[in-house]
């Protein structure tokens, strides 16, 4: 059986390659996101069927040929339609060494991070580009450094493929006041602390009701939910690390393992279990 066959959600991932994640889905219907995000770019393609997309407020249909983009932390997310089929794959890749290459590539002026406006695209060679690369990143005859170079190659690509609409990329929301940028900031840092509504609102000098709304608008979720998204990131940055589900959850804030599990499932569209499984392993099972 292909390794793109397999009915369960798949992720690979290689230690020696940190910088890059791919998860494979070739049955949707049962693979529903709340709306989050990611602290990695990602790269989509609807590998069969269609779904739904929304991103930043915006909202697509997009269908088997369709490649998507997602801005680090930028809010998101992909669903089924009317129960209808879909499979995908997705690409994260880490920021930081992203704004490397495309600083090489001459893309930047410097290495540091900046937004994309591209969103969508159905260039077939990407397309077609991307499924090698997948296969190619779970064929385990292939060796730690083809597979490094075929990354950096297929990203490359993709990087001058789309860089006039990439120059730079409006922000998706109003900018925020000083106030909710530093309420934005400090759950950032203190994702896992208990904090009420109320003690953000006194904090941002807001109204709790008052404050739900406009950090919404300017950060496409709910303080709370902003929080929680923090929060499984840091679960899933356990996990890729080598942690037990239970000491992920610890360092995702979640005492409660039953809790942190339906959270994850909730954000991830994906058990910490289905995380945290060897790929190798969870293929000999298909």
């Amino acid at each position: 059986m292909s390794h793109l066959a397999a009915a369960q959600p798949l992720f690979w991932r290689d230690s020696r390659l940190p910088h890059v994640e791919l998860r494979v889905v070739s049955d949707g219907r049962e693979v529903c996101y709340a709306p989050h995000s990611h602290a990695q770019w990602s790269m989509g393609c609807i590998t069969s069927g269609r779904s739904t997309f929304e991103y930043v407020g915006r909202h697509y249909e997009v269908e088997a040929g369709s490649l998507v983009f997602m801005n680090p932390q930028w809010v998101h997310a992909c669903n089924p339609v009317n129960n209808q089929p879909w499979g995908y794959l997705m690409l994260y890749v880490d920021a930081h060494w992203l704004a490397k290459l495309r600083f090489h590539l001459g893309l930047l002026d410097e290495p540091t991070w900046q937004d994309m406006g591209c969103d969508l695209s159905e260039s077939s060679d990407l397309f077609s580009g991307f499924q090698s690369l997948a296969e190619a990143l779970l064929d385990e005859c292939i060796t730690t450094d083809q597979k490094r170079d075929r990354v950096e190659m297929f990203l490359s690509k993709v990087m001058v493929s789309i860089s006039k609409a990439a120059e730079r990329a409006e922000q998706p929301f109003p900018r925020a006041t000083e106030s909710l940028q530093e309420l934005a900031r400090y759950l950032d840092c203190h994702c896992m602390d208990e904090l009420s509504i109320e003690w953000m609102a006194q904090r941002a000098g807001l109204s709790p009701s008052h404050l739900v709304r406009v950090f919404r608008k300017h950060f496409g979720m709910t303080p709370h939910a902003y929080q929680i998204n923090r929060r499984i990131q840091l679960g899933q940055k356990a996990i890729r690390q080598g942690a037990p589900i239970a000491d992920a959850a610890i360092a995702a804030g979640f005492f409660d393992q039953p809790h942190f599990q339906r959270v994850f499932k909730r954000l991830v569209a994906a058990t910490p279990g289905q995380y945290v499984r060897p790929l190798k392993r969870r293929l000999n099972q298909v």
